[in-house]
């Protein structure tokens, strides 16, 4: 059986150390690595698109990367319950024609007995920054 530590129920400092661990594997830009963190059939719903399956969260993460470089993620506590955390993130990243972006972002996460997700909702808003405005 396929566990993610920590798992539910989660208390203040282990949903913590599942945001860190979230944000470590996203920022390192391996999206078989990062799929391995949710369910066989996980649901997410990003801006509009809708992505069911690790193979289809492989392929969504690998298209991302293709046009988003230099990126670098930073997500926050906002609240959690026994399954489920709520996230509050920002990133940094630069499109092919080199115009730099700051997205701002948040999402609802809901992981299964083994600490696998298996819901993500996030809702992302995209300004365009000077490359001088970066803090990431």
């Amino acid at each position: 059986m396929e566990q993610k530590l920590p798992l539910p129920p989660f208390t203040l400092e282990t949903a913590k150390q599942k945001i860190q661990l979230a944000e470590d594997a996203w920022n390192s830009q391996n999206p078989e690595k990062i799929a391995l963190a949710y369910t066989i059939d996980s649901e997410w719903r990003n801006r509009n698109v809708f992505v069911n399956g690790r193979e289809e969260i492989v392929k969504f993460l690998a298209e991302k990367w293709k046009k988003e470089f230099d990126y670098k993620l930073k997500k926050e506590y906002w609240a959690h319950t026994d399954n489920r955390i709520a996230v509050r993130f920002e990133y940094e990243y630069k499109n092919k024609e080199g115009k730099w972006f700051r997205a701002y972002g948040n999402e609802n996460w809901e992981f299964d007995e083994n600490g696998l997700m298996k819901k993500r909702y996030a809702s992302i808003n995209d300004l365009e920054i000077n490359e001088g405005d970066r803090y990431l």
